[in-house]
C-alpha cells in the first residue's frame, strides 16, 4: 500500500476475505480506495463462474465426514439465482468475482496489457453522477472518522454494497 499509485495491494480480512484496493498516493506514503462492488458490464458467467469456484474451495465435509454434496448444490443454485449485478456487491465478492488473491499485490492495475487492470470509461458513455457517503462497516472507529465523507458511489448502480445507497451529492 506504500505506492506506487495504480498498484493493486490486496489483504485479507476476518481471516476468509480478500479485499482489492488500489493504491493512490507516491511512493512512500500509504493510501489506496477500497473496491466495494463492480457492476459487471460484460462477462457476468464469468464472473460467475469464479464466484463458485471460489465458494466451492471454501466447502467443508460436514458432521461425521458427510459429502458436502448438498452444500454444493445449494451454492450452485444460490449462485446461479443471483442477478449479475449482485454478482461483485461487495469487497469479498469483488475479489472471488475476478478471482483476485493477495498474489495479485503490486500488479500495475494501468497496464493496459496486464490480465488483471482499470480500464477507462469509454468516451461514448456519459460521466456517472458521483455522491459520498460515510464508510461502511467501520462502526468501531472514533469520530470524526466514522462519519467522513469518504466512501465513493455512482448512486444509481444497483452493485453498491453497504445499506446506504443514497448518498449525498458529491
Amino acid at each position: 500500500m506504500f505506492g506506487p499509485p495504480g498498484m493493486a495491494y490486496v489483504y485479507l480480512v476476518y481471516g476468509m476475505h480478500e479485499c482489492l484496493n488500489v493504491v493512490t498516493e507516491a511512493p512512500g506514503r500509504a493510501a489506496a480506495v477500497l473496491i466495494r462492488a463492480v457492476d459487471p458490464i460484460e462477462g457476468a458467467e464469468l464472473v460467475r463462474a469464479a464466484r463458485l469456484a471460489r465458494g466451492l474451495g471454501r466447502l467443508r465435509p460436514g458432521p461425521g465426514g458427510d459429502t458436502r454434496d448438498g452444500a454444493e448444490v445449494r451454492l450452485r443454485d444460490r449462485i446461479a439465482a443471483l442477478d449479475p449485478w449482485r454478482l461483485c456487491s461487495g469487497p469479498g465478492l469483488v475479489t472471488a468475482g475476478f478471482d483476485i488473491t493477495r498474489a495479485d499485490t503490486g500488479h500495475d492495475l494501468l497496464d493496459p496489457a496486464a490480465p488483471l487492470r482499470l480500464e477507462p470509461r469509454p468516451a461514448t458513455d456519459p460521466a456517472p453522477a458521483i455522491a459520498t457517503t460515510a464508510r461502511v462497516g467501520i462502526g468501531y472507529a472514533d469520530e470524526p472518522w466514522r462519519s467522513r465523507p469518504w466512501r465513493f458511489l455512482d448512486p444509481t448502480s444497483p452493485a453498491v454494497s453497504g445499506s446506504n445507497r443514497a448518498g449525498q451529492p458529491g
